[in-house]
């Protein structure tokens, strides 16, 4: 399965693509990125075949590193890249026909900026959620090399930019939620590490967090951010993001009870190198 060549009409473009377990997907994300002039796909140890997979196509190249989380992983993915501009790609996202577009005149014309934000069109099983908070989604995800870091966060990380970045025009196609148990495991998971990041943090959680913002959550995406016009999709979306918000809390809690009690709890490992986390401070 070739790439496609360099337009001689702008600079070079890599694309970073991380993946763990993503055999669903990875095929139909990496064929939305073949005008890309390099594809790096980092990913986190696959059991499934998505190694098998990405290795199927020509030109994409395929390693993998331990799991630290997302900002870990994209931050070292960037720093192995060769090209002058780089963007960023989760598995279950799409680059659209019309956001390639705008991405290549804007770069055949000599952008102002170094760093660009894409919106998000997030779909939950089969349908565009058009509300329910996630109208607005937006993300930092083309970037000129070194002109962008990640900040060291275990989940939820956004990226520190140097200069505005500019928000273009169309979308990304994010599909979060195909499989509605997967996503209950993947919500498990990131509370876990949210948990963790907040234990690393020296935070200590009592009612108002486990509560009130759980509550806060529901109320705010449900009513405020108009998830009630999503239909019964939105009542169980706003629902899962409440149940992630109070998960999170919840496991801290716990956690600090235990250590009254001499018992310390089981956390994910941490990327402490000072490379991974090198030029944030030269960044707005």
């Amino acid at each position: 399965m070739p790439k496609q060549a360099q337009s001689a009409d702008r600079p070079g473009i890599s694309v970073v693509v991380t993946t763990f377990n993503e055999e669903a997907n990875i095929a139909a994300c990496l064929e939305s990125l073949l005008w890309c002039d390099e594809i790096l796909v980092v990913d986190s140890y696959s059991t499934d075949r998505t190694p098998e997979i990405v290795q199927s196509y020509d030109g994409v190249t395929f390693v993998q590193r331990t799991y630290y989380g997302s900002a870990a992983q994209k931050n070292w993915a960037m720093d192995q890249t060769q090209h002058e501009w780089i963007l960023i790609f989760d598995a279950d996202e799409r680059c659209t026909p019309a956001l390639r577009k705008e991405i290549e005149k804007l770069l055949a014309n000599n952008p102002v900026y170094d760093a660009y934000t894409i919106r998000r069109r997030v779909y939950f099983l089969g349908k565009v959620i058009r509300f329910s908070g996630w109208q607005h989604d937006q993300v930092i995800r083309l970037l000129k090399q070194g002109a962008g870091r990640y900040p060291n966060r275990r989940v939820h990380a956004d990226m520190k930019t140097r200069g505005p970045a500019p928000l273009l025009r169309k979308r990304m196609d994010h599909y979060m939620v195909e499989d509605f148990h997967t996503y209950v495991l993947r919500i498990v998971k990131y509370s876990h590490w949210g948990a963790s990041q907040g234990w690393k943090d020296g935070k200590r959680p009592g009612l108002s967090a486990v509560l009130g913002r759980s509550c806060w959550r529901f109320l705010r995406t449900y009513f405020l951010q108009l998830g009630v016009l999503d239909g019964m999709r939105g009542l169980v979306f706003c629902l899962l993001q409440a149940y992630g918000t109070y998960l999170k809390w919840s496991i801290l809690w716990s956690w600090r009870i235990n250590e009254a009690r001499g018992i310390q709890p089981g956390l994910p490992e941490f990327d402490d190198s000072a490379e991974t986390w090198s030029g944030l401070d030269e960044l707005s």
